[in-house]
């Protein structure tokens, strides 16, 4: 429980004279050039210069790809995510240089012995709305408090699928002893089963964060003796034989340009074998494995395999109890990307029984 891990965070960059800097007013078209080859530009005047970039690399993105379907928006993010992650921001002492830059907590909290390095704007970005919501806290409709996620754990910005898992939660009549959380991520379908009475949970994650975070949030408190917190793959392991498996998978096969962005919704070809093959070892006799799931791959046509499916047609393990369906609400107006296949997105709650 309480091994240290060391947490995935940016890898720091260092500081030379070399880097070429950038200041607002310069030359746009050399600019994209010099990001275009590979160089990497320094913000050195303001924040808001490092944003201006990034608008400018969108810019010449959209004349040059397209984005419309849900391929063309990964190979487009997958350009976006080369180039901006050349533009550069300086730490000094836990604190941005570059003048008007948000105050971040992670700078510190990560890199306690690191006072002089670069990280890329991007990143930077994607500290900066992490410590907010590490510090303020995420309200999940679910739960009675609010959340902290910690830097680079996944936490949910829709709720269908964890409103599925609750009104299945209410209706369950059978033991609560125990149960199994595979991935727990920010702790929510943990933090749900202990409200409804489940006594003893053992809970894995391959992020390293996920474990962190989750024995900062929990301490010395109740959870902390609810809760079992496991560094592992899948089951590692554990030996136990338990009433309810619950897994909150991702949702989309891995393709060739998914290593760098997106990463917890990827799935690669083991994960679902391995996954069933573990499961049915440590599901008690009157057991049930949930699985949290999406048709996302298929009405976006990245596939046409849908693996809970393939697996209860040929893996001679499983039947199926129930599958609930729920549609998603209509993504937000402030959302850029084209999302069309949302009207036709269905989260899935499995209920799967041993044969």
């Amino acid at each position: 429980m309480n091994t240290p891990l060391n947490v995935t965070k940016p890898v720091a960059i260092t500081v030379t004279d070399k880097l070429q800097s950038f200041t607002k007013g310069n030359d746009v078209v050399g600019l994209i050039e010099s990001l275009l080859l590979g160089s990497p530009i320094l913000v050195n005047g303001f924040y808001s210069d490092g944003l201006f970039i990034l608008k400018e690399i969108h810019k010449y993105l959209k004349l040059k790809l397209p984005n419309k379907t849900f391929k063309e928006q990964q190979a487009y993010r997958a350009e976006y995510y080369k180039l901006s992650n050349l533009v550069l921001l300086e730490v000094v002492m836990h604190k941005l240089s570059a003048k008007k830059s948000p105050s971040i907590g992670w700078l510190k909290k990560l890199y306690p012995n690191n006072k002089h390095f670069c990280l890329s704007f991007p990143q930077i970005q994607g500290m900066n709305s992490a410590w907010q919501w590490y510090e303020k806290g995420v309200s999940i409709p679910v739960l009675r408090n609010k959340i902290h996620p910690y830097y680079g754990t996944y936490f949910p910005t829709r709720f269908e699928h964890l409103e599925l898992f609750e009104n299945w939660l209410i209706r369950y009549k059978g033991a609560k002893t125990s149960a199994i959380d595979i991935g727990i991520g920010s702790g929510i379908l943990s933090l749900q089963m202990v409200k409804h009475k489940f006594q003893k949970i053992y809970a894995t994650d391959i992020n390293p964060n996920a474990i962190v975070g989750m024995r900062e949030f929990m301490s010395d408190t109740k959870l902390s003796r609810k809760i079992d917190l496991n560094y592992t793959h899948l089951f590692g392991d554990c030996s136990i034989q338990t009433e309810l498996i619950v897994f909150n998978p991702p949702w989309i096969p891995e393709s060739h340009d998914s290593k760098s962005i997106d990463q917890a919704i990827y799935y690669d070809t083991k994960l679902f074998p391995d996954f069933f093959a573990q499961a049915i070892k440590r599901l008690a006799p009157d057991g049930r494995v949930l699985l949290i799931f999406s048709n996302l791959a298929q009405i976006t046509k990245v596939t046409s395999e849908h693996p809970i499916e393939k697996e209860l047609a040929e893996g001679k393990r499983f039947k199926l109890e129930k599958c609930f369906k729920k549609s998603v609400k209509a993504a937000s107006i402030k959302t850029k990307r084209d999302q069309y296949w949302r009207d036709q997105e269905e989260v899935e709650l499995w209920v799967l029984s041993k044969l």
